[in-house]
């Protein structure tokens, strides 16, 4: 199918909202809603990741009960919120409306009692059991009560009078336009819809598609609500501008940072897995930035938290822990995706952490710290002078994640208590705070400085440290750093290092030492020989191991892990380019790139690419095998791009990409106004590996084919790009559509008729 975004309401929207007394803010926080609710970030549960598209009143008031009976319910999760598909929608021209143009119940799925409507009756069971009650609405007004030109109750007013022509976001039902809130009777209309949601006993409602244009329906929606005299909690969605952060803040209760955290790949349109670890990694950027504009009043909300299912959430048991970790560490709202009728015993143990609780609804947003390509440390300073701090893994390998007490902007002292709020350890450090973290994993901290040596066993952590080399080399040198990080000495302390077979290891150093003293280290540096190899990224792993005593007690282990991948050159005519961390490597007729990125569309142009200079003109043909492609997410991207400039990624015009999505099938994306941003696209199949690929190019006009056999071509689609040069770069691009998440396409065959 094709679809097109454009954004030609900027400079109305400007207009509209300084009409209507709402300031367009950004950069700076500003007072949180006052609408007496929000005052810490919300718990509860939400129908969206796991019910989807058929919520009911049973399915809900199971859900709700579960709350209760679980026990979440006293450790605060009580909002039970009904998502999307709680109204009748009959087609694109929108959903269905009551004599006032408000949205109707469907009653298949919500049946009214006696004289209170369905979603009344569902708002009464969640209130009985002590809980709070949610629901869902987009901006706007139904193409239905437009085209029947409905009353708006209380004036004289019709819906033909407040609505607009322009498409209001309405994801799954569609048929909503804009209202112009200079009109009369368009307050009141919102103030109408308000009122029935009041007297259906809601206390939460989320506001989903809004963006920048729809400033002042929130306006709208945050004065109706509180003038309806009862406490309701108004958050936004989804992926808002952090320029409007200010805005966002003033007229409600939280807002979605980012996209769905949902993967959306479950087989054959299956809720599970619920998420991926790709999705939950893009959030820590979101935290860093976001981490300014979080207080009472309203929160930064990173969507739902899918943990409560096991397997079926996605995560593994650590990337649950990191998930719970960092959503507590940026006091965001915990809301769960979950299905709480099968909980997990285990996953409950961890909802149910107070600790880590606790450092949720503190309501303080913790700051980043450092972070590299494998790892984060996040932290916040609590009232009473302690630190919380999370360091967080994000490689592939057990390694040291490190921090320091002045870091964490903690007083200096004489020694410091560890608590790690998962595992209830108490340890003790000097002043270097550091741990040995599982792949995708997080250790959780709460750091207190003494004025005296702490009464537990010190913090110790293995890591290794590899030298600078090139990513071709197949010689590398590595250290291995065994560190007491505490005051108390430990002994009988030992290295290793392992890795693959027909790995050369040697080391001149010591690998073993009697004592090692509080604050100092053991260290050993190994020489590291690599098997050559053809293929185009060549991954070994590596083992640091090492074991020590601290005073009777037996012997502990360490374990730290480090995968080194080796690729080749990329030689000419070829070259290279990146606007996001990427390697590229090239065997015989094999191309190869390894990339991150947020995405290939709208304003986001984060690749990683092999390209052909100027090889692009009238009349060219460009061919290539797609052998394979990292499911890092099911909008990964891989395959041919075209632009002017590929090097000028934000700015670049005639850009074109013809791509495969492990989830989405082919795609032929393209900018059709020229401003360097891919915002239009025609997609057909589901993709298959090995796929072809081919782009033909007749003046400025491209079709785009996929094959699965390099012999039948199927048409993705035929498009016009105006601005494309007489001449253009050509190549091969590759993102993974999840920040800080790597993404391999390998290719083969890579042609372009001269």
């Amino acid at each position: 199918m094709r679809r097109q975004i454009r954004g030609a309401l900027a400079a109305f929207t400007g207009a509209l909202l300084l009409a209507t007394g709402v300031t367009v803010t950004g950069g700076q926080p500003a007072q949180a809603d006052d609408n007496g609710v929000g005052l810490k970030p919300l718990l509860g549960w939400s129908s969206w990741s796991f019910v989807r598209r058929n919520p009911t009143a049973g399915t809900i008031e199971a859900q709700a009960k579960a709350l209760k009976t679980s026990g979440l319910a006293k450790n605060g999760f009580i909002y039970a919120n009904i998502d999307d598909f709680w109204y009748q929608c009959p087609g694109s021209q929108g959903p269905d409306v009551d004599q006032y143009g408000r949205w109707v119940t469907d009653p298949a799925k919500f049946p009214p009692r006696g004289g209170e409507n369905g979603i009344q009756v569902v708002a009464d069971y969640v209130h009985s059991l002590g809980l709070k009650f949610g629901l869902y609405v987009t901006p706007g007004i139904s193409q239905q009560a437009v085209a029947q030109n409905t009353e708006i109750q209380g004036t004289p007013y019709h819906a033909r009078d407040i609505a607009t022509t322009t498409t209001e976001n309405n994801y799954n039902c569609g048929g909503m336009v804009g209202i112009d809130y200079t009109k009369p009777g368009a307050q009141t209309f919102i103030d109408s819809w308000a009122g029935q949601f009041a007297g259906w006993g809601i206390d939460y409602l989320k506001i989903d598609g809004v963006g920048t244009p729809d400033q002042q329906d929130v306006k709208a929606w945050s004065d109706a609500l509180r003038h309806t005299g009862r406490p309701i909690h108004l958050e936004l969605s989804n992926n808002l501008d952090i320029n409007n952060a200010a805005t966002w803040k003033k007229l409600s209760n939280g807002w979605r940072t980012g996209g769905d955290v949902e993967c959306y790949c479950g087989p054959d349109g299956s809720s599970y897995p619920l998420t991926t670890w790709a999705s939950v990694a893009s959030r820590f950027d979101q935290v860093a930035a976001w981490a300014p504009y979080g207080g009472p009043g309203g929160y930064n909300d990173y969507d739902s938290l899918e943990i409560g299912n096991g397997d079926n959430n996605g995560l593994t048991p650590d990337e649950r822990r990191t998930q719970m970790s960092l959503w507590s560490l940026a006091a965001s709202p915990l809301v769960l995706g979950t299905d709480l009728t099968h909980l997990d015993a285990a996953d409950l143990a961890l909802l149910k952490n107070t600790d880590v609780l606790a450092v949720d609804q503190d309501g303080i947003d913790a700051k980043r710290i450092s972070a590299d390509a494998n790892s984060q440390v996040f932290a916040k300073t609590e009232p009473n002078g302690d630190a919380v701090v999370g360091l967080f893994n994000t490689g592939s390998a057990p390694r040291e994640v490190a921090t320091t007490a002045p870091a964490l902007g903690l007083a200096k002292a004489r020694d410091y208590s560890l608590r790690d709020l998962w595992s209830k350890r108490l340890t003790e450090s000097a002043g270097r705070i550091a741990a040995d973290v599982p792949p995708h994993g997080v250790v959780l901290y709460r750091v207190h400085g003494t004025h005296r040596t702490v009464a537990a066993a010190p913090d110790v952590s293995l890591a290794l440290n590899w030298a600078p080399a090139p990513s071709d080399s197949t010689t590398r040198t590595v250290t291995a750093v065994l560190s007491d990080n505490g005051s108390r000495s430990i002994t009988d302390a030992a290295l290793t290092l392992t890795g693959p077979a027909g790995t050369k290891i040697t080391t001149q150093d010591a690998t073993r030492v009697r004592t090692i003293r509080g604050g100092h280290e053991l260290k050993a540096t190994y020489s590291v020989s690599l098997p050559p190899s053809a293929k185009l990224f060549a991954s070994s792993d590596f083992q640091g191991s090492a074991s020590y005593r601290f005073r009777s007690d037996g012997k502990t282990r360490l374990t730290a892990g480090d995968t080194i991948t080796v690729n080749h050159q990329v030689t000419a005519p070829y070259r290279t380019f990146a606007s996001t961390t990427a390697s590229f490597s090239e065997s015989g007729s094999k191309l190869g790139i390894r990339a991150q990125g947020a995405d290939l569309y709208n304003g986001t142009n984060e690749y990683g690419t092999v390209y052909l200079p100027g090889a692009e003109h009238d009349g060219s043909v460009t061919t290539v095998k797609l052998d394979s492609q990292s499911d890092t997410d099911v909008w990964a991207k891989a395959g041919i791009m075209v632009r002017n400039d590929i090097t000028q990624p934000n700015t670049s015009p005639g850009y074109l990409a013809l791509v495969a999505t492990p989830g989405n099938g082919y795609l032929l994306d393209w900018d059709s106004d020229g401003d360097g941003k891919l915002d239009s696209q025609d997609s057909t199949g589901t993709a298959t590996y090995p796929s072809w690929l081919k782009l033909v190019r007749n003046g400025t006009t491209y079709s785009g084919y996929y094959s699965t056999d390099d012999s039948t071509w199927n048409l993705v689609g035929t498009v016009t790009v105006p601005t494309a040069a007489a001449t253009q770069d050509v190549g091969l691009t590759q993102t993974s559509h999840a920040s800080g998440t790597t993404g391999e396409a390998d290719f083969d065959t890579f042609t372009t008729t001269p």
